[in-house]
């Protein structure tokens, strides 16, 4: 080996080594069902806290029913993920953003067809879409303000949900780095159209979260932030597979790894068989 590739060998594993970093593992996918599939893998940042483990739940929209459930319409109820998939016959559910303190309303724009949960546009640029009115668009998507025409995409689907961007449409990270940290549950889109719904219990900033997201397997086109803390749920229970995913730490709220408990949650997205 020459002197020089030597030397910048040592120089990318001391600065390996000084951020806490481990080498990326490839993604091992389980086929849950055909169009649907299950990941785990290890952060390649570890945590202070918990076991480092990345969980993502692949979904084909070609094959799968997205469904917005909400503790807001009529007759309704909030409740916990496993809870909202078992009372709605859903296969798999996810936190659909975060919500305010009167325990209904998303933070950012939600309506799911006639029923608006919020109807204000707030200035964060990433609003998921499904439930299409038109074939000329994706069956889900998710849509980036900056990138793409929101007011004609408004009027082309039932069912969006609005909230923080973290990966934008040219796989930028859009997230500063920041001392607070938390679980988190997050919402992509590969880079083939398939939903990802994506969790972790051990905290990371988020700027460190999308780095990692972005330097694996995933091939991640863009992500929306759902949820953070004890609050972040992921659950799937589908052909002899049962996931059960709660978040516990968050900075300056539960600084701990003890909740084991699902949070009851009034908004959530839920997934079924066409």
């Amino acid at each position: 080996m020459m002197k020089g590739t030597f030397t910048l060998l040592v120089s990318v594993l001391i600065c390996g080594l000084l951020a806490g970093l481990r080498p990326a593992e490839g993604i091992s996918w389980k086929m849950v069902d055909e169009g649907l599939a299950l990941a785990e893998f290890a952060a390649p940042q570890k945590s202070a806290v918990g076991d480092s483990k990345i969980t993502v739940v692949r979904i084909d929209p070609a094959r799968y029913q997205f469904t917005l459930l909400n503790a807001g319409k009529k007759g309704e109820k909030i409740r916990t993920a496993p809870q909202w998939a078992r009372d709605k016959n859903q296969l798999a559910v996810i936190n659909a953003g975060m919500y305010q303190t009167d325990y209904v309303t998303n933070v950012g724009y939600m309506r799911d067809f006639e029923y608006v949960n919020n109807g204000r546009l707030n200035k964060d640029n990433t609003v998921v879409a499904f439930n299409r009115k038109v074939e000329s668009v994706p069956e889900f998507q998710i849509i980036d303000r900056e990138c793409q025409n929101w007011e004609e995409l408004k009027d082309q689907y039932h069912s969006f949900t609005q909230g923080i961007r973290m990966v934008d449409c040219h796989q930028k990270n859009k997230w500063g780095q920041q001392p607070r940290k938390w679980s988190m549950a997050v919402i992509g889109k590969d880079k083939q159209g398939r939903a990802l719904f994506i969790f972790s219990r051990s905290p990371y900033t988020v700027h460190d979260f999308i780095q990692m997201l972005l330097q694996s397997d995933l091939q991640l086109y863009n992500a929306m932030y759902l949820e953070g803390g004890p609050e972040a749920s992921l659950y799937l229970n589908h052909q002899g597979t049962r996931v059960e995913k709660m978040g516990s730490y968050e900075t300056d709220f539960n600084e701990n790894d003890d909740n084991h408990e699902f949070w009851p949650i009034p908004n959530v997205i839920g997934v079924s068989r066409k």
